[in-house]
């Protein structure tokens, strides 16, 4: 399914990507997207104060489709969910805020009618998201699902909160202010000499040419993170006061490695790289004739999570009068090229999920295939 998000790295969340080659084989095939959600979700356990099960626990009784936007995931995973008699957790970033059906690709009603989803369209556009707020609301959900002796198909795109779910969270020091300050005033060229030579196996990983990742690198090495490579840990150890706060823990995704640790399984499903192109021009074009503009035009308000949605931003220019409604389209459809790919990228290096390239199969050849796995997977457990 089309998703249009941006790259999710959320408010003081930061992680280490450690690439873990995934063995590539003529099987490779795909299949769907983001699963969708119809707003079915009930936190009752959270609200009771009963901790989500644990899915390192649990991995034997959930099963993941995972891959880039548009691929078709979400029609893919309804068709397994009704096969297997299982329900469906999005793990889409955007898809969970109400309003913005068009914009976010939600499924349709005849979709959303095969099995129960959960985590679609249930929260405000002014709230906030985050790794550790998704994990809580997702794990609250597949416990209520096993409880009933279902399967439950984790369906997605959004790489952090999959992985949030296979790995947990741990812990990384939140920044007091004085230190943030203190590397704001620095330069790109300094902030990438400091981090090189504090921590060269963080500087090699991510993006450098991102000051806000090279500055809240910095950050977590300068004040005991995750990451034991930083050699500037000990400068400033977990706990110790600064500028007269404590630096305190929150949680982040831990940077364990996907094949090394994860008990869970799924696939990854993707498709040919013209075929997907196509699909993603097709459907960009298709939102407008049902209506984005006008969708993000009745927006007032939103939150800055909700705000990083792909295409919001250039759907706003249009309106502005900053570019014609051909620029707009252009740029959305470009913007989402290049969201796959950072997807393709991703789930190739930190998955251990078997791949499926659905472009030569038939929908239902795909449907049969993936609910294999599924029973197959499940009835382990």
């Amino acid at each position: 399914m089309f998703r249009f998000a941006y790259s999710v790295f959320m408010h003081g969340v930061f992680f280490v990507v450690g690439f873990t080659a995934i063995c590539h084989s003529e099987r490779s095939r795909g299949i769907s997207h983001y699963s969708a959600a119809r707003d079915v979700s009930t936190h009752s356990t959270i609200a009771q104060g009963r901790l989500p099960l644990d899915m390192t626990e649990e991995a034997t009784r959930t099963f993941f489709i995972v891959g880039p936007t548009a691929t078709g995931k979400s029609e893919l995973a309804a068709d397994v969910a009704r096969s297997v008699d299982g329900e469906i957790v999005s793990a889409d970033a955007f898809q969970i805020y109400r309003g913005f059906d068009l914009l976010t690709a939600k499924p349709d009603a005849v979709t959303l009618a095969k099995a129960p989803h959960h985590l679609i369209g249930t929260m405000s556009i002014l709230e906030e998201m985050n790794v550790e707020k998704f994990r809580q609301l997702a794990l609250n959900d597949i416990n209520e699902i096993h409880s009933r002796e279902k399967i439950a198909i984790v369906v997605g795109g959004s790489g952090l909160y999959v992985k949030a779910l296979t790995h947990g969270l741990s812990v990384v020091p939140v920044i007091d202010a004085k230190l943030r300050a203190d590397l704001n005033r620095l330069s790109l060229e300094q902030l990438q000499k400091r981090l090189v030579d504090l921590d060269p196996e963080t500087a090699r990983k991510i993006d450098m040419k991102n000051r806000r990742r090279v500055s809240r690198a910095l950050e977590i090495c300068l004040t005991g993170g995750a990451n034991r490579s930083c050699r500037g840990s000990s400068l400033l150890p977990r706990g110790t006061v600064r500028a007269g706060r404590a630096v305190t823990a929150s949680p982040t995704v831990s940077e364990r490695n996907w094949t090394q640790h994860s008990n869970a399984t799924g696939v990854f499903v993707f498709r040919d790289r013209e075929d997907l192109h196509q699909r993603i021009n097709q459907r960009v074009e298709a939102m407008l004739k049902k209506g984005v503009i006008e969708e993000a035009r009745a927006i007032d308000e939103i939150g800055s999570t909700a705000a990083k949605m792909i295409g919001l931003r250039e759907i706003r220019q249009h309106l502005e009068g900053k570019m014609s409604i051909l620029q707009c389209v252009e740029k959305i459809q470009s913007a989402t090229r290049q969201y796959a790919k950072r997807q393709l990228t991703w789930f190739r290096h930190q998955t251990s999920f078997e791949p499926l390239n659905i472009s030569p199969l038939t929908h239902d050849a795909a449907v049969k295939w993936i609910s294999q796995r599924a029973r197959r997977s499940c009835a382990k457990g």
